[in-house]
């Protein structure tokens, strides 16, 4: 505590001069955020945050990232430019996986300790509906429209569809073992499902979830992150310790880079030149160099790393760094199955 504590008064001196390349890291079992230099390859500072961050989202005006700590229900809003703490909005129950609907009216937490989806209005976060499920909520998307957000039940091994207007269950439906990160492709019609137990994505009709196409990519399909071009998007195969370049038009893989240690969430640098991702069984993050597709760097974080996000600040000069506040980096068991 008291690393974390000299962590961030040490950042506080920091902000407004961070560097423009910086990274941010959640670390979910270690109760911290890493900042990252892309330049430096280093950690610059480590600061505390609610228990358990798993995933975080920007805002839909891209000024704040918003950080959601689940065993402590709160959001942690952050400087989008700098990481620097704006504010906390707590009595968010359980927010594992959260989202923002295209037209920013809607704001969406899965509860996978709790077993429910709350849909907010997002100005705000006043709760409109809570809608309670079996089956471990664990990741989502929106169709285009707005009008309806897609959960996966890890558990159970299914997909739920729900009714953003009304925050009612529109269907629920077998898709196959242990279903993760989910996908809307650009065409509206087809979902993408990464099944975590069955190596694969499966292809899904988002009007009533009916299966027209399965993949196989890796051990462990885990999570998904666009390319950039519309057509192309990275899966982290995180039992194989991989990630799959996937043709979303051809519905096949077209690459694989090699990524050890647990590869989770991933970020793309603005330049689209490298791709970081966690590498959640080893408390690092993985630097991922898209024209030779391998891994140039990895750098020590916290424990469990998960999300990871590209800051988008415009500041220039040096930050001092700082000696990593979880000690070593050793080898961390987790169920690779799991969140």
């Amino acid at each position: 505590m008291k690393k974390l504590a000299l962590a961030a008064t040490t950042f506080a001196l920091a902000v407004g001069t961070a560097h423009a390349d910086s990274v941010l890291v959640l670390n979910s079992e270690e109760a911290s955020y890493s900042i990252l230099s892309r330049a430096g390859r280093i950690e610059l500072s480590r600061l505390p945050v609610g228990r358990e961050p798993h995933h975080l989202i920007p805002t839909p005006d891209g000024k704040e990232v918003i950080v959601a700590s689940t065993a402590t229900n709160e959001l942690l809003v952050l400087d989008a430019k700098t990481g620097e703490k704006r504010r906390v909005v707590r009595d968010i129950i359980d927010p594992y996986h959260l989202g923002f609907s295209p037209n920013g009216k809607w704001f969406v937490t899965v509860a996978y300790r709790l077993d429910h989806v709350d849909i907010f209005h997002a100005d705000g976060f006043r709760l409109a509906g809570r809608i309670f499920i079996d089956g471990l909520p664990s990741h989502m998307t929106f169709d285009a429209e707005s009008q309806t957000v897609f959960v996966s039940l890890q558990q159970s091994g299914r997909l739920a569809a729900f009714d953003l207007a009304t925050q009612t269950l529109k269907w629920n439906v077998p898709i196959g073992n242990t279903p993760a990160g989910v996908l809307m492709l650009p065409d509206n019609k087809r979902l993408l499902v990464a099944l975590t137990g069955e190596d694969g994505v499966v292809v899904v009709d988002p009007k009533d979830g009916s299966i027209s196409g399965k993949l196989q990519t890796g051990k462990g399909a885990h999570n998904f992150w666009p390319k950039g071009d519309g057509r192309h998007w990275f899966l982290s195969n995180r039992v194989e310790g991989t990630v799959s370049i996937v043709d979303t038009q051809d519905l096949k893989v077209v690459g694989t880079i090699k990524v050890p240690g647990g590869p989770d969430c991933m970020d793309i640098t603005a330049d689209g030149k490298e791709l970081w991702v966690t590498q959640r069984f080893l408390r690092r993050v993985a630097v991922v160099d898209l024209e030779q597709l391998k891994v140039v760097a990895s750098i020590p974080v916290g424990k469990s790393p998960h999300g990871v996000f590209m800051l988008k600040s415009a500041a220039a000069g040096p930050v001092a760094p700082l000696s990593p506040a979880g000690g070593p980096v050793r080898a961390v068991s987790t169920a690779p199955g799991s969140r």
